[in-house]
């Protein structure tokens, strides 16, 4: 990849990492005591770090290495007088992490008129999913005109599903059932997008459940039939050191430009990510989060480390918050919670924006030290919150507007209606009025921050930084 985009995704923690995010916690814990670093003390952390990351099912020779750097920079770096050893310790960490999963966003810089890009991998990596997932991204966040080409000729119904995904997500498809000649697909693939005026062609090729010599040999002869500008390895994140151990096959025999991880929801361990760059050289730079076609997203070396170590992504989850919500109603009712005029219909309003962000769990895994509060609380059931949206649903619009008329009979008609217990509505009452009475004491607080302002004279022209300036507005 010869180009970098800084266009970037609230990315949530995935769940190979959670494991090795707390272990990583666990080892930094024996250096919250000490006054400073030491030699003894670095390598008793790092000893449980290396113990975390082998448990992770990162290579070896790649937790070797990781642990030198760490330690490398966590002794050869001054300790200020502000930072604690533990903190200092976690930078250290922090910036080896960093440099192991690529130091930044690495995108295509489409140098080609078309771009060609081919998609390679064994089966069952999710490499024709990913293709459509990529050919989208691309689409939508960087203005490209993609078509995709159905060079699977092997796997039954690859080619109708690529067929399926590109009408799905409205990209042009070049598909040839039932001709097996692989290269003269390719060819008029190519030749298609030229004339479509396409300026990226992503070629979704054959794989395999093994590698074997049939199948690398197919590849090598297309690679050189096309000469593709990129050749993106398509890697199964629950396949842990195997995926690694196949992508140096690949590179080995393609010189791999780079990688996109694949089912990182599921119970990987996180090692395949943390091995692949050194083990092939090749960044890691798109993961698939889900298996909905805009669950991808570009990886990012620096706020994934910040995850892995609990640091947070609040940065991301505001982005999100930017790319998801509507500004505007978000806007409209920050000003009517703090003008105290927050009704149950705003409430609805409010869950339908929230819910846009993601589940709770994903949410709150991005606030800083996310993944503590998870353990602590427990699962944060999603399904609460659709309870609540659906009695907020089953009330009339009059009944949103005017909560007080909600009497018992109209409370046992909204639990029917919602599928909810009469309780469950009780509840959700109660957390409006809740809400209510929070909201007017924001606004009287806001009254008197303005009245005080007045009385000093009017400096400043405004609430307090971080104050949400919404008080008193109609």
């Amino acid at each position: 990849m010869q180009g970098s985009h800084r266009e970037r995704g609230g990315l949530p923690l995935p769940s190979m990492f959670e494991n090795l995010s707390r272990r990583l916690e666990e080892a930094m814990k024996s250096l919250r005591g000490e006054a400073r670093l030491t030699d003894e003390n670095v390598q008793s952390s790092l000893r449980d770090i290396r113990r975390a990351l082998l448990e992770a099912d990162v290579e070896l020779d790649v937790a070797k290495s990781f642990v030198s750097k760490a330690k490398e920079r966590a002794l050869g770096e001054t300790v200020t007088l502000s930072v604690n050893p533990g903190e200092h310790m976690v930078k250290a960490l922090h910036d080896t992490l960093i440099e192991t999963l690529g130091g930044e966003i690495r995108e295509p810089s489409f140098p080609g008129s078309p771009t060609l890009l081919m998609m390679v991998g064994l089966q069952g990596s999710g490499k024709t999913t990913s293709a459509a997932k990529l050919a989208l991204h691309l689409k939508e966040k960087r203005q490209r005109r993609p078509m995709l080409v159905a060079c699977d000729v092997y796997r039954p119904a690859a080619v109708e599903q690529l067929v399926v995904l590109g009408k799905k997500i409205g990209v042009p498809v070049h598909a040839e059932p039932g001709v097996k000649d692989v290269l003269a697909i390719a060819r008029r693939g190519r030749q298609a997008a030229r004339d479509q005026n396409c300026d990226l062609v992503i070629f979704d090729t054959a794989g395999r459940l093994h590698i074997d010599e049939t199948l690398m040999k197919e590849l090598e002869d297309l690679r050189r039939e096309l000469q593709p500008q990129d050749i993106l390895f398509v890697a199964d994140a629950m396949t842990g050191q195997e995926a690694v151990r196949v992508a140096k096959v690949f590179h080995d025999k393609l010189r791999i430009s780079g990688v996109v991880l694949t089912k990182t929801d599921g119970d990987a361990r996180g090692g395949a990510a943390l091995s692949l760059r050194e083990a092939t050289g090749a960044r890691l730079l798109y993961v698939g989060t889900g298996e909905a076609v805009t669950a991808f997203e570009p990886f990012d070396p620096q706020r994934m480390a910040g995850r892995i170590l609990g640091m947070g992504d609040v940065v991301g989850l505001v982005e999100r918050a930017q790319e998801r919500m509507d500004q505007g109603e978000v806007e409209r009712l920050g000003r009517k919670m703090f003008s105290n005029k927050f009704d149950l219909e705003d409430m609805l309003a409010q869950i339908r924006q929230v819910r846009k962000l993601g589940s709770l769990t994903e949410i709150v895994g991005m606030l800083p030290g996310g993944e503590k509060l998870k353990e602590k609380a427990g699962d944060l059931d999603q399904k609460q919150v659709l309870h609540v949206e659906a009695v907020l649903s089953s009330m009339t619009k009059q009944e949103r507007s005017s909560p007080k008329i909600i009497d018992g009979k109209r409370r046992a008609r909204i639990a029917k209606g919602s599928g909810t217990s009469l309780q469950q509505v009780n509840q959700v009452l109660k957390q409006y009025d809740q809400m209510k009475q929070m909201m007017a004491q924001f606004s009287k607080m806001g009254g008197r921050m303005k009245h005080l302002q007045k009385l000093a004279g009017g400096r400043g022209g405004g609430m307090p930084p971080g104050f949400p300036n919404l008080a008193g507005r109609r």
